[in-house]
């Protein structure tokens, strides 16, 4: 093979494999977009004041589903609440799928 014929077949390589690596950031930067969205749907939203929640049992092993269940008192803008009568801010996966 010629020397000018290696050159831009290796030419069009590089230029593939920069026009690949272009499309993938593409990509990885338009659904990390969508995942940053800054306000949530009313409709996301776990959990609301007044709602009752039952911590899941793994967490207070040897109490009944009666003694796990505690009242939101806030929710607060990170996602997590407080709850009424129990202390420390909680995370959704701490608790029971609503059913």
């Amino acid at each position: 093979m010629k020397k000018t014929t290696k050159r831009v077949l290796g030419g069009l390589a590089l230029a593939g494999g920069a026009i690949g690596a272009i499309g993938a950031l593409m990509i990885r930067n338009n659904g990390a977009r969508r995942k940053r969205r800054g306000n949530r749907n009313v409709a996301d939203i776990w959990a609301r004041p007044g709602m009752e929640v039952v911590f899941r049992a793994e967490l207070m092993p040897g109490r009944d589903a009666s003694e796990r269940t505690f009242r939101v008192q806030q929710l607060l803008p990170s996602g997590r609440v407080v709850l009424e009568n129990f202390a420390g801010e909680h995370v959704e996966k701490e608790f029971e799928a609503a059913r």
